[in-house]
């Protein structure tokens, strides 16, 4: 992305205008969320402004409500390269939605049955699925590597007769590790095992493909994308409608609706719309959607790659500061950082870039397994920084220069 391009896009973020004593603020905290732009804050206000209503009511606005959740669902599936609009679910984020799937996956599984988890994944892809220990269910767990890669060798001596699905992130919320998916296909394949893929770090960054991937389940999160706080799980066609998810008796059976306890948050979903296409519309070309969105997502990916290249170069340069994780040199990596500076605890790191407006997190970010895996839980875990479409290279440099006066 050229200087005059971005420029015309960080204008369509309100939240990008903002100063702190004097300094424009420095969002580098997207892992947790992005900032959202214009366009999307306009269609949830539009939303509450002209068609509030719940669903399925005989009367207009009702109606235009089911006519914006159905366009939602095919424009995430365009973003998704999935199959129909029918594969999509929407929920409150993509923990409940997951915690939802495996208890329903749970009520068809029978005690001594297996699933494989890994150390590297957010608490978001592990916890639920621990959660059928109560239920007799085997939950083993792959290893991770000193490198912040799987260890695919653990992976597949841990897959036996028994394993019935496979949990595995896209890419990892602290390392920016991209795991081997076309290996863990092939690997869960061979053991007749479901696959589900946590993409909530991938989506803000790289372009997905459902049915290129294999996966069975994909989850991710609209509001790393420039969205709202809404979670979405793709599902196989036919495959939810096999699964007793915890429904109430006026809900059908079929997906996606089957997954989908109580009224959604109908102005949010009208968001999620606006930014999906608020990302083709800025950056994509092609005739159809699918194919907007993927040039869209590969043109933000080769920017973000552009900035974290420089912002790793910068700060494993400065002494005391190291760079956990895969190199920027790996083919494919999230642009996220796990920052750890020598006697300097976490928290204390981002207080002092706080005061120059800068926006770093601290912590673990849910990714508990791999901080402990790692020896980091007792320091704090680490000092997490994240690129995003808007970022700067100016915004960069002010990083490095002042995490050089913070390591001195």
């Amino acid at each position: 992305m050229n200087q005059a391009m971005n420029a015309a896009f960080r204008q369509q973020f309100p939240a990008l205008s903002r100063h702190y004593r004097d300094h424009a603020l420095v969002y580098l905290d997207g892992p947790a969320g992005t900032q959202v732009p214009k366009a999307v804050i306009d269609a949830v206000a539009h939303y509450y402004a002209h068609y509030n209503a719940n669903s399925h009511g005989a009367f207009l606005t009702s109606h235009e409500t089911d006519v914006m959740v159905e366009q939602t669902r095919q424009r995430i599936a365009d973003f998704l390269g999935a199959e129909n609009a029918a594969t999509i679910s929407l929920g409150a984020n993509m923990t409940t939605l997951n915690f939802a799937l495996s208890r329903g996956i749970g009520r068809m599984l029978r005690a001594g049955d297996e699933v494989l988890i890994t150390q590297l994944d957010h608490e978001g892809n592990r916890g639920p699925w621990l959660a059928l220990r109560e239920l007799g269910i085997i939950v083993r767990e792959v290893k991770l590597l000193p490198s912040g890669q799987l260890d695919y060798a653990d992976m597949e001596a841990k897959l036996t007769e028994r394993t019935r699905l496979v949990a595995v992130g896209y890419a990892s919320n602290i390392l920016g590790t991209v795991n081997d998916l076309q290996k863990v296909r092939a690997l869960t394949h061979a053991a007749g095992a479901w696959m589900l893929v946590d993409a909530v770090h991938a989506a803000p960054h790289l372009p997905i493909d459902v049915q290129a991937i294999g996966c069975d389940f994909l989850l991710c999160s609209a509001y790393k994308f420039y969205g709202p706080h809404v979670g979405i799980l793709y599902s196989r066609p036919g495959l939810l409608d096999r699964i007793a998810t915890d429904r109430l008796r006026t809900a059908g059976q079929a997906a996606p609706e089957s997954i989908e306890t109580g009224t959604m948050n109908f102005a949010a979903i009208a968001g999620v719309k606006a930014a999906i296409e608020f990302i083709g519309n800025q950056f994509g070309t092609g005739e159809s959607w699918r194919e907007r969105l993927t040039s869209a997502m590969l043109k933000i990916q080769a920017h973000e790659r552009t900035l974290v290249t420089r912002l790793y170069e910068g700060l494993t340069a400065i002494p005391g500061v190291s760079v956990l994780g895969p190199s920027v040199k790996e083919p494919l990596r999230a642009p996220t950082l796990a920052i750890v500076v020598d006697g300097k605890r976490p928290e204390w790191v981002c207080a002092r870039l706080n005061e120059q407006a800068i926006f770093a997190w601290d912590g673990h970010f849910y990714a508990l397994r791999a901080v402990e895996i790692l020896g980091l839980r007792e320091k704090g875990g680490v000092t997490r920084m994240g690129i995003s479409a808007y970022t700067t290279a100016e915004e960069v440099n002010r990083v490095i220069h002042e995490m050089e006066k913070i390591a001195g």
